[in-house]
């Protein structure tokens, strides 16, 4: 799978609001309304990202859950970085 140009990636999020290309990778933050919906959220990535076998980072500080993607295989951004954000997108 190759990695994305820069284009490329700009191109793949721009239908995802709030979704950034930041340092060689794709991220967002998730605003909730307290600790335990932002594990909620997270919780429901999990499933997700198991069944596409395509894990992002992600950092909860309270109600602020930021996902990051990037194929580390390839070191950099692909499709299946832009697909799993696509697939967060519809968790929020």
């Amino acid at each position: 799978m190759p990695v994305l140009g820069e284009d490329e990636i700009r191109a793949g999020i721009a239908g995802l609001a709030g979704w950034a290309l930041v340092d060689g990778a794709i991220s967002k933050k998730f605003v909730f309304g307290n600790f335990l919906e932002s594990v909620m959220f997270v919780n429901r990535i999990t499933g997700a990202a198991e069944a596409a076998n395509h894990h992002p980072d992600v950092a909860i500080s309270w109600n602020v859950v930021t996902v990051t993607l990037v194929t580390h295989s390839q070191g950099g951004v692909t499709t299946a970085d832009v697909a799993m954000a696509a697939q967060i997108e519809g968790l929020g």
